[in-house]
Formats: C-alpha cells, sequence, structure tokens
C-alpha cells in the first residue's frame, strides 16, 4: 500500500520560516495590465489624451518605468509624462518631483486618483475577468509554489488595492486567507505591516521579497526591522544598477529558480 505525503505539512515542520512578499514584480507581472489601464486613467483626466489610443512604444517605455512606480495612482501621471514626451529616468533620480508637480499643478487628490484607477479596473473586470486575468500572468512556477506553501508560511504586503490580488489569486487557484493579505487597503506602510509581524511572530525568521529597492533601503534603515531578512528579486521590476546597490548594502538578490527552490524538502 503507498503511502500519501502532504508534502506543505513537512514544508511547515522543517521551516521557521514566514515569507513576506510583494505581490507586482515578486509574483504577479502586471506591468503590461498597469500599462494599459493607466492609460485609460490618464485619458479621464485629461481630454487632449481621449482619442489616442496606446502605443506599443509608450507601453514599452511604461514598462522601463516600472521600477519607479510605489502605488497605482503613480501609474496614470507616468503614462502623461509619456504622452507629453518628457524625459523620464529609468533610475528614477527625479521620479518623485515629476509626480508631485503632476498632482500640484492639475490639483488632483491621490485618493481620488486611486479610486478612478481602480474603478477602470473594475469596469475591465466586469467587461472580461478572462482577458484580464490573462493580462496579470504570474511569473513561471510561483502558482505552483505558493499552492505548496503551508498557508500559515507566506503572506503578501502589497501597495494594491486587496481586491485585484484576490481576483488574481483565485484565478490561479491559489488560497490566501483574508488575514494574510497587507494591501492598500490597510493604509499601513510595508515597514508598520513588518514591525506587527515582527511583535507577533517573535520565534519566526521573516523573509522580506521586494522587487523595488527603495522600499528594502527604508527597511534597512528601521531598527525595528533588523531581525527582517530582505530579498530582492532579479526578475521583478528593478534594474541591474539598482541589484548593484543592493548587493552593496547586504541585501540579498536572489534569482527565480532560488525562490522557487526554497523551502522545499
Amino acid at each position: 500500500m503507498s503511502l500519501s505525503i502532504d508534502h506543505s505539512i513537512i514544508i511547515s515542520m522543517n521551516s521557521n520560516t514566514l515569507y513576506a512578499l510583494d505581490f507586482d514584480g515578486v509574483i504577479c507581472h502586471s506591468a503590461i495590465e498597469t500599462a494599459g489601464t493607466s492609460w485609460m486613467a490618464a485619458q479621464a483626466l485629461w481630454p487632449d489624451m481621449q482619442d489616442e489610443a496606446i502605443t506599443e512604444a509608450r507601453i514599452e517605455a511604461f514598462v522601463k518605468m516600472r521600477p519607479c512606480l510605489e502605488v497605482g495612482y503613480e501609474a496614470p501621471l507616468i503614462m502623461r509624462l509619456l504622452h507629453q514626451n518628457i524625459d523620464l529616468d529609468v533610475e528614477c533620480s527625479n521620479y518623485h518631483a515629476q509626480m508631485q508637480n503632476l498632482l500640484t499643478e492639475n490639483d488632483f487628490n491621490k485618493d481620488a486618483l486611486q479610486m478612478l484607477f481602480g474603478r477602470i479596473r473594475d469596469n475591465l473586470i466586469e467587461q472580461d475577468e478572462t482577458q484580464w486575468l490573462s493580462k496579470n500572468p504570474l511569473f513561471d512556477g510561483v502558482a505552483d509554489k505558493l499552492r505548496n506553501l503551508n498557508k500559515e508560511d507566506w503572506l503578501i504586503i502589497t501597495t494594491k488595492q486587496e481586491r485585484f490580488v484576490k481576483k488574481t489569486l483565485q484565478g490561479n487557484h491559489i488560497e490566501l486567507a483574508d488575514d494574510r493579505l497587507f494591501g492598500l487597503d490597510r493604509k499601513l506602510s510595508k515597514q508598520a505591516v513588518l514591525e506587527k509581524l515582527v511583535e507577533k511572530y517573535p520565534e519566526r525568521e521573516i523573509i522580506f521579497v521586494e522587487d523595488r529597492l527603495p522600499t528594502l533601503l527604508g527597511v534597512q534603515e528601521n531598527p525595528a526591522l533588523s531581525s527582517v531578512k530582505l530579498q530582492l528579486v532579479d526578475w521583478g521590476y528593478n534594474t541591474s544598477s539598482q541589484q548593484q546597490i543592493a548587493r552593496q548594502n547586504g541585501i540579498e538578490v536572489i534569482g527565480l529558480e532560488s525562490f522557487l527552490t526554497a523551502a522545499k524538502v
């Protein structure tokens, strides 16, 4: 008689590690969908863009700028700058100033922009959920990785609205309890969430897996998070120079294969 083994239980027994995972750029390759949605949001904000279709060149330019983007409301602002043919630095040297200038010039409210961005996504999902999911693929092997991890061994910390994360996970048959998803709706910074995790799980090794270097550098500067292990993924939305800076600052840069094999028996 063959013996059936639940590998997720073995993983849980052998591992005291808690993975705190970013979503976009770590789990989900959402840049193309974000580009299309942000163009539609920009069209709603600026009348001179309403009759123009997004071009492949602008999608490619947006994807190159994706390492700079932190919160969804910034995406249509990036598209506006691309539409105006304003030079954008992929290393993000002037990014925050450019975002703030657009907000000030147009008297935009960040929350209102985020609501607009989310509403357009909601409409796209309602129109064709299958197509929307197809534009938000998970990186190769990640779905199986998450399905096989014990549910107590991982959670998500993201600046994305939670309903879109849930929709993407459900579309890939991945279960995640509501209390293990920390999205934009919580109105907590990633550092604040990590501080709560350190307090709640003092005996566990917490690994924060992120694709955005400034986020990791901020965590590194927080004394309350000195016990958190930091990993920058090389398949996400960052540049080779950012990966080099990460290494120089003692942050581990990991490849997809390393991530997929971590915690396996």
